[in-house]
Parts: structure tokens; C-alpha cells; sequence
């Protein structure tokens, strides 16, 4: 398994447990990070095309929309993947099971 951390921007407006919970670590499984790592390719490939081709920035333009489309399958992919447990949860439930 791949253990990854995602860290949000200063400024983005969410709620402190949202952002919380985007910080936690993830225990991605290889399955998970090779289809993360090939939509990241897809998402690159497509962006910078994009930016090659295009005259003018439209968020009608279908490449636009197959981006976004990408970017949210990337995102529930990861997001479906089981969040690590913060040394303090791994603390107590060590003490919570030994206490049994």
C-alpha cells in the first residue's frame, strides 16, 4: 500500500473539518494508485494539449468538461481510499485493546 497526504492552499474557503479531514493521510492500494497515476497522466496530457490548441478558454469547450469529468473520477477514487489513523487514534485504541 501507498500512503499519501494531501495538503490544502491557505485561503481556500471550507469548513476546519473538511480541511481536517483532506489532510489525513490515505492508505492507497496499488490498484488505487496505478488508476490515480494513469487519470493524472489522462488530466496532464488533455490540460496540455488544451492549452496548446485552444484559441480562447471556454468552460463549454467539451475538452473543458472531459477534464473535469477525469478530475472528478481521480478525486473519488482517492477519497474512497481508507484514511490512516492519526498516531493518537492508534494510541488509543493500543490502549482501549489492551485494557480488555
Amino acid at each position: 500500500m501507498i500512503a499519501s497526504t494531501i495538503y490544502i492552499l491557505p485561503g481556500e474557503a471550507e469548513s476546519q473539518s473538511v480541511t481536517d479531514a483532506r489532510r489525513r493521510s490515505r492508505l492507497i492500494t496499488q490498484q488505487a494508485g496505478r488508476a490515480l497515476e494513469i487519470l493524472g497522466h489522462a488530466i496532464e496530457y488533455l490540460a496540455d494539449e488544451y492549452v496548446v490548441a485552444a484559441r480562447e478558454v471556454s468552460a463549454d469547450d467539451p475538452r473543458v468538461e472531459a477534464i473535469q469529468i477525469l478530475m472528478a473520477v481521480n478525486r473519488e477514487i482517492y477519497f474512497a481510499c481508507p484514511e490512516r489513523p492519526t498516531f493518537r487514534e492508534r494510541v488509543r485504541a493500543f490502549f482501549r485493546f489492551g485494557a480488555r
